[in-house]
């Protein structure tokens, strides 16, 4: 069975939606792992549906901004996740880089609420894989 990282880094482009999504759900489940989140082009504020979305199921990201990825961000992380396929990244300290072509909705014509709850439970299910259940430890939700 594979261990899962201790720190993960998860990356999109502007660092106000899908990344923001990860990392929200991967402190609030998994809190012994420590989490950060960036973007490539970070944008000024948080999406609004990014946040709702996730206040749906109980998680407060009030106060999280969009950050730029850092050399210092990724060396913290043991395994750095880009969501997406827009956001292009490699690291220089070796650190492993792992790409999650997460389900775009929009792309179905689901636009709104609908979109997000979609993307969330993609990126959820994703998250839980990722430091729960791949190592089978019990998922904390």
């Amino acid at each position: 069975m594979t261990t899962p990282p201790t720190s993960v880094l998860f990356v999109c482009v502007h660092n106000s939606g899908k990344s923001q999504i990860a990392a929200a759900i991967a402190r609030h489940e998994f809190p012994h792992v420590h989490v950060a989140s960036a973007g490539t082009a970070p944008s000024d504020t948080v999406h609004p549906g990014s946040a709702a979305t996730l206040a749906e199921v109980g998680i407060d990201i009030t106060g999280e901004e969009p950050k730029p990825i850092t050399d210092d961000l990724v060396a913290a992380a043991d395994l750095v996740v880009v969501l997406g396929t827009e956001a292009q990244l490699t690291t220089s300290d070796g650190t492993p880089v792992m790409r999650w072509e997460v389900d775009e909705p929009s792309a179905r014509g689901i636009e709104g609420v609908d979109r997000m709850r979609l993307v969330r439970e993609d990126i959820a299910a994703r998250v839980r894989g990722l430091l729960g259940e791949r190592a089978g430890q019990e998922v904390g939700r």
